[in-house]
């Protein structure tokens, strides 16, 4: 910003010097600069002084629109950038309340049904045909801020890919869904919902989770009741609402439950099992010794039932192959827990015969539990703005989560305006700090480019497969390895960062292999042209991909310095360094191709620099 305070000093000795030797008025700018040699502290600025003279340069708030969906969305093209700066922010935010759903399970049904129909015999649908929904509805969706809210909470409340859980698309669809559905929704209403969901259910075992039976050595899962406790509310230690540890008498932070309270709480998530059954594949069969064994009385099931292994309706033990497995899980009180369950703080949740009630009951008690609000309000800040949010920032945003100005606690909007119109997030003033920022996870840079620059397609479909990008960076939407994300929230690679007592969660993912990796998935979606693959159509004859559409740089392409400072729009959000610009120029510059190949590979070339550059993948 040096060429700014430059121009603004020459801008007033020059009007002075007006004043004083012209005998007449006229104003500096906006056309009227014949005569007038432009120059900036910084050679890179030039270009954008002369254009702060001719008044096609006045771009700083342009630039923070940019910052501003950066942190927004999973991505945003110039419209967009534009929009948010015509709106301003709230009002933006606001109009983004009011967009539609786009949900996945549908898309997702669409796409299996249409392939299905091709190949009768095709597997599926599974996570490859979820990650084909997932792409087609975030490259064509006008609810930006909601996607970017849903993949965020995803991060939260962890299901995964790398289960059993692959082999059921419509199971991984209909749970992301939860999270689109109520991105601007009650935070306590996202739990429960995770809670009875079958893909949480299997994810963390309390599907068919049944009460004790010491005869036979059986007692609850405790999985499930230590992860809603441990990263989906309350945490380990007890907070102050600004998200610092509570610490005891000695200094040491005091933890908010114990293995006596996880065994409590896993009465709790007891008698759980599948709300709806799928049709029987088989021929119906009468309720008769028909099957297995003839007419032995052994075998004859009295029951009714499609076929001789299939249940009519929904048991207490059936398994995930035989639910539909979009369905919510219902309760089987002869497989609840009974007498009352103790939570960490000594309330007694009691409810005979009425085990979902009970799980209703101890949700509500880890929503309203006071380390709730600032638990999840770090997380989402840390998914939306910064690593390293202050405990001012969390302060504010917590205080938005327990009461939204009208008595409601949890609301997302109120915690998402909080977050995104926070001066810490907006203030210009916070980029030089130690603590601004954080690492581009690799995931929001592949889907920041598709949405940046304009895309085309075979068919005009975005059916991305994404696993050759999940094996190089080791991430992919859905794809964590385990239940605690990609990456921890208090992660800290060692040096400077861990030095400085700061934390960088995405810098769990970065190691010699994940960040070439990364810079080969660059070169193939710039220098060799291959945004996207679909595994459905047969290349060369008949392709299914995407493609960036580079004739949207037509214009400017063969101005290095409008290329650079489109580019630093799209991508950079005003912060490409000097070293940075000066290396683009001096890739860029010999490549003076009139040809129109020659320009493209040049604004490729251009684009690879940038998404490589550590000004691109450390945002401010």
């Amino acid at each position: 910003m040096k060429f700014k305070i430059n121009v603004s000093i020459l801008f007033y000795c020059l009007i002075a010097g007006n004043l004083l030797a012209q005998p007449y008025m006229d104003y500096i700018g906006a056309g009227h600069n014949k005569g007038i040699t432009i120059t900036a502290s910084s050679s890179s600025g030039a270009s954008t002084a002369q254009k702060t003279m001719d008044g096609s340069g006045m771009n700083d708030n342009l630039m923070a629109a940019s910052r501003f969906l950066g942190q927004a969305t999973i991505g945003a093209n110039s419209s967009a950038i534009n929009s948010a700066l015509n709106m301003g922010y709230e009002p933006w935010i606001d109009d983004q309340f009011t967009k539609a759903p786009n949900n996945i399970l549908p898309t997702m049904n669409s796409i299996w049904s249409q392939i299905e129909a091709l190949d009768p015999e095709a597997f599926g649908p599974y996570a490859l045909h979820f990650n084909y929904a997932w792409w087609q509805v975030n490259m064509t969706n006008q609810d930006l801020l909601r996607q970017k809210v849903a993949y965020g909470l995803s991060q939260v409340l962890v299901t995964s890919i790398n289960s059993d859980l692959r082999d059921w698309g419509e199971c991984l669809s209909s749970y992301y869904d939860i999270f689109i559905n109520n991105a601007f929704g009650n935070y306590k209403d996202i739990l429960l919902q995770v809670t009875k969901h079958p893909a949480m259910g299997y994810y963390l075992s309390h599907l068919n989770n049944p009460k004790t039976d010491l005869e036979n050595n059986i007692r609850p899962d405790e999985n499930y009741a230590r992860e809603i406790m441990q990263l989906f509310t309350i945490g380990l230690y007890q907070l102050n609402q600004n998200g610092t540890r509570v610490l005891d008498g000695n200094g040491n932070p005091i933890p908010t439950y114990d293995n006596d309270d996880i065994k409590e709480m896993a009465k709790i998530f007891t008698g759980l099992h599948g709300g709806v059954v799928l049709p029987c594949p088989d021929e119906p069969l009468p309720p008769q010794c028909t099957c297995w064994g003839g007419n032995d009385p052994a075998f004859c099931d009295p029951l009714p039932r499609t076929c001789c292994w299939w249940p009519s309706g929904p048991e207490f033990g059936n398994s995930m192959y035989v639910l539909d497995k979009t369905a919510p899980m219902i309760m089987s009180n002869d497989f609840h827990e009974p007498g009352p369950k103790t939570m960490p703080d000594g309330t007694i949740i009691h409810l005979p015969n009425n085990g979902m009630g009970e799980i209703n009951a101890a949700v509500n008690w880890l929503f309203n539990h006071p380390n709730t609000a600032p638990f999840i309000s770090y997380r989402l800040i840390q998914r939306l703005v910064k690593s390293n949010p202050s405990p001012a920032y969390v302060g504010r945003v917590a205080a938005k989560f327990a009461n939204n100005g009208q008595g409601v606690r949890g609301d997302m909007k109120a915690v998402i305006k909080a977050i995104l119109l926070d001066e810490e997030a907006r203030s210009a003033q916070g980029y030089l700090a130690e603590s601004a920022g954080k690492l581009r996870e690799p995931f929001l840079r592949y889907t920041h480019l598709a949405k940046a620059i304009p895309t085309t397609t075979d068919k005009g479909r975005y059916w991305n497969n994404g696993y050759n990008f999940l094996n190089s960076t080791r991430q992919h939407v859905m794809a964590s390895p385990t239940v605690f994300n990609f990456y921890l929230p208090d992660f800290q690679p060692i040096g400077d960062i861990s030095g400085a007592d700061l934390v960088a969660p995405e810098f769990k993912l970065h190691n010699t292999a994940s960040s070439i990796g990364y810079i080969n998935e660059v070169h193939g979606w710039t220098i060799w042209d291959g945004l996207m693959y679909s595994w459905e159509g047969s290349w060369p004859e008949d392709p299914d991909n995407a493609y960036l559409q580079l004739s949207y740089f037509e214009n400017i392409n063969s101005d290095t310095e409008s290329l650079i400072n489109e580019l630093d729009l799209l991508l950079t959000h005003g912060q490409l360094s000097d070293e940075t610009r000066q290396i683009l120029r001096t890739a860029l510059n010999p490549m003076n191709w009139g040809w129109d190949n020659g320009l493209k590979y040049r604004t490729r070339l251009a684009i690879y620099l940038v998404m490589i550059s550590p000004d691109y993948n450390c945002v401010k």
